[in-house]
């Protein structure tokens, strides 16, 4: 009782004390200017940007896109105009460097003269990327231009979507006019199939005929071989036939001379003409043989000539199929190489090496037929000469066959005259000088029958030669043409692919249609959905929390300038008595501060909380909390005790994570955050007003509550200290 009784005597003492209840009431609104008048300034800067001067120029000269003015500068100032985050002030650059200069602009937004045509090198394969120059004037004020700094990304973004949507805009227009190329090449891959399924039947035609020279080669081969046999029995026969003639001579010679020393010998000489006659009648049997050896040699020829030609007029066509295959792969790669640069690189790249080998190939296939031409005019000219020199062989054979026939009627008139030379002499010798002279012409004759026979047989023989080489050459060609015949299918097939591939890509990318939707789907793929956990509203919901905290601190270190912590009214009774009247008081005040901040907070600034009873009652725990610790510093140390108070409170300030996350102040610093109370107060706060974890909220008074206790244990323990120092004696005696 005696500790109530010296209480109200305190109270008495500052009600009826104007120079003590006037500083004390002023100081009861303390915790209300620090936490109502910053909270009252900065509840929503954000939603007053709209007074923040910044200046916009706009240099932007347009440029010319797809047929079409695109003044993108002028959009973004459109965009500006009905923005009301900033109050947007658009002149010209040297107004807006001199506002800069006289501090009548925070920042300053410039769009370049070349902004419009920067945008347009999108597709390019260098694109220079859009340049939106902000100058903000942070020695005026720096936070403003941290937020003018997140302003401009934002305005960066929402332009990034709107050319993002434009340049997807174009590059389904583009995809429209791909689509029409790829049908165009298609169509002109198919025509390079038609050609090629041409060139692959000319080529499967100069195959059969290249089988068949081959074929007929061989024949011709064996028909040689026969006439060179034949050739060779014809000179052993003219050569036994001029020998014959020779000694023929010399038996007439002899038979005249001796007809004209005896007619005996004309006996002799009719046996020796029969004789003759019979070797002449067997080679008239032989020569018929000879010549249809040459006749049928000089048929193999003929056809050998009509198939080299047949040959020839394939190759020939097959030159000409070739040749327009050439000239429609480079029209289809004249047709695909604007298109190109519509694609991919790799695609590009991997399209230009196939046309490039096609061109190549087409063109070897060109050199291949050109020389296969060139050979068969050799092949044929060759053929012609030996079908000459054949006609002039069997020409040769006639008229050998015709000299055998005269020769044979001539000896059947020499045996008629030996005949006759029996029944005359003189008959005989005349005979005998006209069938010397007959022998003499026929001897010459067979003499040059003896030539062309030999030259007849070395005709032969080279020819057999050449037969043998153009048995090689036509297998060769034949085995060639098989492989060309692989090639053009292999070709056929590459093209038929071409084709179904070009005429697929061009359906699907004709599928491909966009509309609004899709273009901003291009410029703004991904979307956040923020999702917010306990929300804040605005920023003086957000620190209400820390400057109440501030506040209630503050006030309770002024009272204690006001109010004296250790002189009472009267003499106590004893300590307990003491501690009581001076607790009580600070209590009583303390209590009243936190009511009149809190009945700001709530009902003039409007500040939301999970709970107003819980949220009073913490503001009074926390006024009491701070209460309690600046009476423990002031009471035992005095004026060193009140320094001691501001420096706790500047740690609490950095370290209460009232501000910012106390991850990110310095490491030296973060210790004191759980051994000052203003951290605890932040934290119950924050959980009445903002996330209504009650548990939280306990659990931080219920820290904060064995704060009051040690300091208030301390300070008691002063009061007994010094009361038996000062009031011992007095305090015995009674």
């Amino acid at each position: 009782m005696r500790g109530i009784s010296l209480l109200i005597q305190e109270l008495k003492a500052m009600v009826t004390n104007k120079k003590l209840i006037v500083p004390i009431i002023v100081l009861m609104f303390i915790p209300l200017l620090y936490s109502g008048m910053f909270l009252w300034a900065f509840w929503d800067p954000y939603d007053q940007m709209d007074r923040l001067p910044v200046a916009v120029v706009n240099q932007d000269t347009g440029t010319e896109y797809n047929d079409e003015e695109l003044h993108i500068g002028d959009d973004l100032v459109d965009q500006l105009k009905d923005n009301e985050g900033f109050g947007w002030d658009f002149v010209d650059k040297n107004v807006a460097q001199e506002g800069l200069d006289n501090l009548d602009y925070y920042m300053m937004v410039e769009i370049p003269a070349d902004f419009s045509e920067r945008a347009t090198t999108l597709l390019e394969d260098n694109p220079t990327k859009l340049e939106l120059k902000y100058i903000p004037n942070e020695s005026y004020n720096f936070l403003a231009g941290q937020i003018g700094e997140s302003a401009i990304e934002k305005i960066k973004a929402e332009l990034a979507n709107e050319i993002s949507a434009t340049f997807a805009e174009s590059l389904f227009d583009n995809v429209d006019e791909l689509a029409d190329g790829l049908t165009e090449a298609s169509d002109g891959a198919s025509k390079i199939d038609d050609g090629v399924t041409e060139l692959n039947d000319g080529a499967i035609t100069l195959q059969e005929n290249l089988a068949r020279l081959a074929s007929n080669t061989i024949t011709f081969k064996e028909g040689l071989q026969a006439s060179n046999n034949g050739s060779k029995e014809l000179v052993d026969g003219v050569t036994a036939l001029k020998d014959g003639f020779e000694e023929m001579k010399t038996g007439q010679e002899e038979l005249l001379a001796g007809a004209l020393e005896a007619q005996t010998g004309t006996e002799q000489l009719s046996n020796g003409l029969q004789q003759s006659l019979q070797g002449v009648e067997t080679a008239q049997s032989s020569i018929p043989q000879l010549t249809d050896g040459s006749l049928q040699l000089n048929e193999g020829t003929q056809q050998l000539i009509g198939s080299i030609e047949q040959w020839k007029q394939a190759a020939e066509q097959t030159a000409a199929g070739s040749t327009e295959l050439s000239n429609g792969i480079e029209q289809l790669n004249e047709v695909i190489q604007p298109m190109l640069d519509s694609l991919p690189e790799e695609q590009k790249e991997q399209l230009k090496v196939t046309m490039a080998s096609l061109i190549d190939g087409s063109k070897e296939v060109n050199g291949g037929l050109e020389q296969l031409t060139v050979a068969a005019d050799e092949i044929n000219g060759g053929a012609t000469v030996l079908s000459t020199e054949m006609n002039k062989l069997h020409q040769g054979q006639l008229a050998l066959q015709t000299g055998i026939i005269e020769l044979a009627e001539g000896q059947q008139l020499l045996v008629d005259g030996a005949t006759k030379l029996l029944d005359g002499q003189d008959q005989l010798v005349g005979g005998l000088q006209l069938f010397g002279e007959k022998i003499t012409e026929v001897q010459v004759g067979t003499g040059n029958l003896l030539d062309g026979s030999n030259k007849l047989s070395a005709g032969i023989d080279e020819l057999a030669t050449g037969s043998l080489a153009l048995e090689d050459g036509a297998s060769q060609l034949a085995d060639g043409s098989i492989e060309l015949i692989d090639g053009f299918g292999e070709l056929s097939d590459g093209t038929n692919e071409l084709s179904t591939k070009l005429t697929d890509a061009s359906t699907e990318t004709s599928e491909i249609s966009g509309n609004d939707d899709m273009y901003n789907m291009f410029a703004d793929p991904v979307t956040v959905e923020e999702k917010k956990m306990n929300e804040v509203p605005n920023y003086g919901t957000g620190f209400a929390p820390y400057f109440l905290s501030l506040g209630l601190f503050v006030g309770a270190l002024l009272l204690s300038i006001v109010f004296p912590l250790r002189e009472t009214v009267a003499a106590p009774k004893n300590p307990f008595s003491w501690f009581i009247s001076k607790f009580g008081v600070l209590v009583i005040v303390g209590i009243i501060q936190a009511l009149i901040a809190d009945a700001v907070l709530l009902y003039g600034l409007g500040l939301e909380v999970k709970s107003v009873p819980l949220f009073i009652l913490f503001s009074i725990l926390t006024s009491v909390t701070f209460i309690t610790l600046i009476q423990f510093l002031v009471t035992c140390f005095n004026d060193p005790g009140r320094f001691l108070a501001i420096v706790i409170l500047i740690l609490q300030l950095t370290t209460s994570a009232g501000t910012f996350p106390l991850e990110v102040i310095p490491d030296v610093l973060q210790p004191f955050n759980t051994l000052l109370p203003m951290t605890y107060t932040v934290s119950g706060l924050k959980a009445v007003i903002s996330s209504g974890d009650y548990g939280f909220m306990w659990q931080n008074a219920t820290i904060l509550l064995m704060f009051i206790v040690l300091m208030s244990l301390g300070t008691l323990l002063y009061f007994v200290m010094q009361f038996k120092r000062k009031y011992g004696a007095n305090a015995a005696q009674s």
